[in-house]
């Protein structure tokens, strides 16, 4: 994996999608799926109290159960089903491939470390967005806080 840079992040609108259940966040994508709907794909995790405050979190535990997950809308924009990344300040990082778990939570630990470096009060929610620009798969971490 490439070097992971953390950036803040203003989002000024909400991104809307439908939540849409037995979606897993590390299976590859199913041949064909984008050919017939929209290949951006949200998951939304709670992250553990102790684990989210933590230098060090244990791998194993991070960042805590999955809560939601579903597909973007194109074209719309209205609530698409309850699933939404809301506006709003985040630390973000992104990487120009699909992640797997392993490396997934890697850069969602040292997107909290660099929070936490800063003295940043990080949110107790933790997003994970796929999606394809110029053909190729990224994927987005976004991990809200509040501003000092």
């Amino acid at each position: 994996m490439n070097e992971i840079k953390t950036i803040r992040l203003e989002l000024c609108s909400p991104l809307f999608y439908r939540e849409e259940g037995g979606l897993v966040p590390w299976a590859p994508e199913q041949p064909g799926l984008e050919d017939s709907e929209p290949g951006e794909r949200l998951f939304c995790f709670a992250v553990d109290s102790v684990q989210g405050r933590s230098i060090e979190p244990d791998p194993a535990r991070f960042p805590g159960p999955l809560v939601a997950a579903g597909r973007s809308t194109t074209g719309s924009a209205e609530p698409a089903g309850g699933l939404e990344l809301p506006a709003g300040t985040y630390l973000f990082a992104q990487q120009r491939e699909a992640l797997g778990r392993e490396a997934f939570t890697e850069m969602a630990m040292e997107l909290q470390k660099d929070g936490l470096w800063e003295r940043l009060k990080l949110g107790d929610r933790l997003y994970l967005r796929y999606l394809s620009e110029d053909g190729k798969r990224l994927t987005q971490v976004f991990r809200p806080y509040q501003p000092s």
